[in-house]
């Protein structure tokens, strides 16, 4: 890749002030990105990671244009829905966010999507947020409830600003339905700090000088962000969903703590089914292990990317069909031109280098991908040299991470020693699973874990140095 001075020409839509704005970093040739992370409830669907793939084109735009990028994206491991469904389940909070965690990790590597420069989890900054909460208190801004719950909130009416992310006024707003309002002074001041109950596990808190209890969701991404990216940074991201109350709830009690907080928001929309959100409740999502069954990580990232990430996303597994079709085209061109030299260092296209500078425009951006792929197959039937379209190709994938010869991607195609390396990854984390269940006496989810990968076609021998595999039917 080409290494260039970082420029001010790179412009994006800015949510709170609801127009495309240059891109003017706090600290020249530096940039700061925080994304608010899943909350590590079930196994993520396609919806889910489209916001981690899209803040990955970002990020990898922002070092191809010469920027220093920090990039922060957190998880919240601790929350009411967490609580809930391990209760359920019957299994600790800490186990099933844990287990997500894990299975989300692998979704996200699954689709290329590179590490953050570092990945908070909430459970592990409890003592910044109790700072962060006490400073408001101080300023006026928050106060505990007098009910003797151990909650704290935030006033909404001391801060005048309340409302300015969105353009909404406050008296135009629902009431907070994160907290029991009988100790509010007003029905939409939301919670800092959630008192402990006595239905709730005893793990499931945290000292602090209004009683044991845990963090409420807004204060957790105000005080990571805080920690890593300092009291104001350049980029805050996430779903559109997050806009209210989640972000307008951060930016208000950052500001009002005296944090200048993010100076652009930019928010990812949906991918929907049927017109309407992906999501578990819904009971319309598509988990990704689910998806890559049928079709190949690079062929879903490229579906993800191909959309502008403002524009809603109906999912249809016929329009995957249609996008792995066009990605096997640039992947054919790819192979038959592997014998050419690729003379380094080489340059996206120009209209390229426009189409991401206009506000990350993947479509339009994706359309000088396969224009150059149609010029260089013309040229091979011609006999012309394609080294320039070839250096071109792979300058674009890179940049939207979907170059085939990447090693995120795993071994090429056709390995066997790759394959054999995916099937071992794959069932020793199902044996992980049947470990877990156990040793927790729950026999009857051991077994039928035993049975999942006993039908496709792997024999599990359960010996003394720990359960041992191998395939089934001579392979």
């Amino acid at each position: 890749m080409v290494n260039r001075l970082a420029r001010v020409t790179f412009r994006l839509y800015d949510t709170a002030s609801r127009g495309v704005r240059d891109f003017v970093p706090l600290q020249p040739g530096k940039a700061s990105l925080y994304v608010c992370g899943l909350t590590v409830q079930s196994e993520p669907h396609v919806g889910h990671v489209r916001s981690g793939v899209n803040f990955d084109v970002l990020q990898r735009w922002l070092r191809h244009c010469g920027y220093d990028v920090t990039f922060i994206r957190n998880t919240t491991d601790i929350d009411d829905k967490i609580l809930a469904k391990s209760a359920e389940q019957g299994r600790p909070w800490y186990n099933l966010a844990y287990a997500m965690h894990r299975e989300l990790t692998a979704a996200y590597a699954a689709l290329n999507v590179a590490p953050p420069t570092y990945e908070p989890a909430a459970t592990g900054h409890v003592p910044e947020m109790v700072e962060l909460i006490g400073e408001l208190i101080e300023r006026g801004h928050a106060y505990p409830a007098p009910d003797g719950s151990g909650d704290v909130y935030f006033d909404v009416r001391s801060w005048k600003q309340y409302g300015e992310l969105t353009h909404q006024g406050l008296d135009d707003m629902e009431a907070a339905e994160d907290a029991d309002p009988r100790g509010k002074r007003d029905p939409r001041d939301f919670a800092l700090w959630k008192g402990r109950k006595d239905s709730e596990p005893e793990t499931a808190s945290w000292p602090s000088p209004w009683g044991r209890g845990r963090p409420g969701w807004h204060i957790e991404c105000s005080a990571m962000a805080g920690k890593y990216l300092g009291p104001a940074f350049d980029i805050h991201g996430g779903g559109l969903d997050l806009r209210f109350p989640h972000h307008e709830n951060e930016q208000a009690q950052s500001r009002a703590a005296g944090r200048p907080f993010a100076s652009y928001w930019m928010h990812n929309a949906w991918i929907t089914t049927a017109g309407e959100k992906m999501s578990k409740s819904l009971g319309n999502s598509l988990t990704i292990p689910a998806v890559l069954e049928r079709y190949r990580g690079i062929e879903l990232r490229y579906y993800l990317v191909s959309a502008h990430y403002r524009s809603h996303v109906e999912f249809s597994f016929e329009a995957l069909d249609e996008a792995a079709v066009g990605f096997r085209r640039i992947e054919s061109f790819l192979e038959r031109v592997s014998s050419h030299e690729v003379v380094e260092p080489v340059e996206a296209p120009p209209a390229f280098v426009d189409a991401m500078d206009d506000d990350l425009g993947t479509p339009a951006a994706m359309a000088v991908l396969h224009d150059t792929v149609r010029e260089g197959n013309r040229k091979l039937q011609s006999g012309e040299d394609v080294g320039a379209e070839h250096g071109a190709v792979v300058a674009m994938l890179d940049v939207l991470g979907l170059d085939p010869a990447d090693p995120a991607w795993g071994p090429a195609k056709g390995s066997d020693e790759g394959l054999s390396n995916a099937v071992d990854a794959l069932v020793r984390g199902l044996l992980e699973e049947r470990a877990e269940a156990r040793a927790g006496k729950d026999w009857a989810r051991a077994d039928a874990i035993r049975d999942r990968i006993k039908s496709a076609g792997v024999e599990i021998e359960d010996t003394p140095e720990g359960p041992k595999w191998s395939l089934t039917d001579g392979r």
